[in-house]
C-alpha cells in the first residue's frame, strides 16, 4: 500500500511529539524545527533515527543538516551566505523554501530555516508519497 502525504505527516508529528516533548497541536506544517518546536541539535538525531525507523528509511546527516557549506569560505562571506551558497543549498535541499531566509541570508539565521512542512517533504521525497 502506498504512503500519503497524510502517513507521512502524521508519522513526522508522532516522532517530533516523541522527541520533543511538545502537543500534537504545536506541530503543524509551519512551525519551525528550532523557533516554534525548540529542537535542539542533539534533538535531531533522536528525531531522524525515529523517522529512519517509521518509514524503513537511511537520512544521511547532510542532506538535512549541510553543515560543510555553513562552513566553506567559498559560500559564506561576512556572515552571510552567497549567492553560490544558496544555489548549493537549494540545490541540496530542494524540499525547502529559502524564501525567508534569502531576504537575510545570514549564517545565524539557517538553524531556523527549516519547517515540518519542509521535513514531511524530505521524507515524501524519500518514500515516493
Amino acid at each position: 500500500m502506498a504512503v500519503t502525504k497524510d502517513d507521512v505527516f502524521n508519522k513526522v508529528r508522532t516522532a517530533l511529539v516523541d522527541a520533543l516533548g511538545v502537543d500534537e497541536e504545536e506541530v503543524t506544517p509551519q512551525a519551525t524545527m528550532v523557533g516554534d518546536l525548540g529542537a535542539e541539535s542533539i534533538d535531531f538525531l533522536d528525531i531522524v533515527f525515529k523517522l529512519e525507523k517509521a518509514f524503513g528509511i537511511e537520512i544521511p546527516r547532510k542532506e538535512l543538516s549541510p553543515e560543510d557549506i555553513l562552513t566553506n569560505a567559498d559560500y559564506v562571506q561576512d556572515g552571510k551566505v552567497t549567492a553560490a551558497g544558496l544555489a548549493e543549498l537549494k540545490r541540496r535541499m530542494s524540499f525547502v523554501d529559502f524564501s525567508k531566509f534569502e531576504s537575510d541570508p545570514q549564517v545565524r539565521n539557517f538553524s531556523n530555516l527549516l519547517t515540518v512542512g519542509d521535513l514531511c517533504r524530505y521524507v515524501e521525497s524519500k518514500v515516493g508519497a
